[in-house]
């Protein structure tokens, strides 16, 4: 199939090949590689959760329990006690009345948004929201009306223009995986409240990581009466596997029934379940957690700033370098594992032409003196690399 051929060709000539790499996770900050222990920053594995011994002993004891996998979807094949643990748990971490478990946060995404939207609705969307939000709004064949990235004026005026016969939704990320920033959720609650809007926020790099005790993004902003929706991921923050919607008993009954990604999909496994219930329940008796996550973040902000390379503004541990082009950005992501340094070379058609960035994510697992080092081999290399030391780059949206 010559179509297949055309394809790979264009891809790599253009530097926006990708394949996979195997490595061996030997702790939550460290993999290794032929043998050579290489430092992580390419994880969302913000909390250091996927090598805590008390929630991999929690997975063990429920593969010992309940065996190795859930034998069919929730609906039909029944669930497990520990699905009902965890949603309960969910529920009262993010405020609300109750919860439910997806197996991916992408499939939340795309089973909530669909389920929510349809034909004569409109919904409102931040012009960078993550690509499972895009694609549960094509889904749902409402009105997609896209707003400039956290722009509440914008916002406002396609609120109070735009003809809807039906329901309206604003759908945002909390924290936007490839910028780092946080989505102005109070300003956009009061809008939708203006407006009659039903607010949707995707949660999946908030939870666990803003807010008190990372309770997301309507807790970080002090609205979650005022956030109909949360939809958040298990398999970030909380270092496991999955997806969850938390709302109230009312929403999270419609969406059992409605919702295809949920309804069609055999259920987690008992181990991942029981991991991200453990996970959870760290993360509420260890504040020191996200506390350390954000001083490890504020403190690669201050390395990267003083060695003037060309960061984003922010304050979440998504620490973007924009390069520029994606050759730039694959070069120096080779020469960074060189040096023993992985991370991430983000290229189009995730972010738009022009904007290529190498991403870094900070963790509470990394240490000091290894951030340190980081920093002084990354700006070592982005000044070999002739990258516009000191420039901040125009960021465009990101197209539906």
């Amino acid at each position: 199939m010559q179509f297949l051929t055309d394809f790979l060709q264009q891809v790599k000539m253009s530097n926006l090949y990708r394949q996979t790499v195997t490595y061996n996770p030997v702790s939550a900050d460290h993999v290794e590689l032929q043998d050579k222990k290489y430092l992580l920053l390419a994880s969302n594995n913000y909390l250091g959760l996927t090598h805590d011994e008390v929630v991999r002993q929690a997975a063990i004891e429920a593969v010992q329990l309940y065996g190795t996998g859930s034998g069919g979807a929730r609906l039909t094949t029944g669930t497990y006690p520990l699905f009902d643990e965890l949603e309960e748990e969910l529920a009262r971490f993010k405020g609300t009345e109750a919860a439910l478990v997806f197996n991916t946060g992408y499939m939340a995404n795309l089973g909530v948004i669909s389920a929510l939207a349809e034909p004569g609705d409109v919904i409102f969307s931040d012009e960078l929201n993550h690509a499972s939000i895009i694609d549960g709004c094509r889904l749902s064949r409402a009105q997609i009306v896209v707003y400039r990235h956290a722009d509440m004026e914008h916002l406002q005026t396609l609120l109070k223009n735009t003809v809807c016969q039906g329901k309206r939704l604003i759908i945002t990320d909390g924290v936007f995986s490839m910028d780092g920033d946080i989505a102005p959720m109070g300003e956009i609650a009061q809008l939708a409240e203006q407006y009659g809007a039903i607010v949707v926020v995707d949660d999946a790099h908030a939870t666990g990581v803003i807010g008190k005790n990372g309770k997301g993004t309507a807790a970080y902003f002090g609205v979650h009466t005022k956030v109909q929706v949360q939809i958040g991921t298990l398999s970030k923050a909380l270092g496991s596997e999955g997806g969850f919607v938390a709302g109230s008993k009312e929403l999270i009954d419609y969406i059992r029934n409605k919702a295809r990604s949920f309804i069609f999909s055999t259920a987690l496994a008992p181990a991942t379940i029981a991991a991200s219930l453990a996970a959870l329940r760290q993360v509420k008796v260890r504040p020191e957690l996200v506390a350390t996550l954000w001083e490890n973040g504020r403190y690669m902000r201050e390395l990267l700033r003083a060695a003037h390379l060309p960061i984003l503004a922010g304050e979440t541990p998504i620490i973007p370098i924009l390069v520029g082009e994606a050759e730039t950005a694959v070069r120096l992501t080779e020469e960074l594992k060189q040096q023993g340094i992985i991370l991430t070379a983000i290229r189009p058609p995730t972010v738009p032409a022009g904007t290529s960035r190498l991403r870094l994510t900070v963790t509470a697992a990394h240490k000091r003196e290894e951030l340190a080092w980081a920093a002084e081999q990354i700006a070592a290399a982005c000044k070999v690399g002739k990258v516009n030391i000191g420039k901040q780059v125009g960021i465009t949206c990101r197209m539906f």
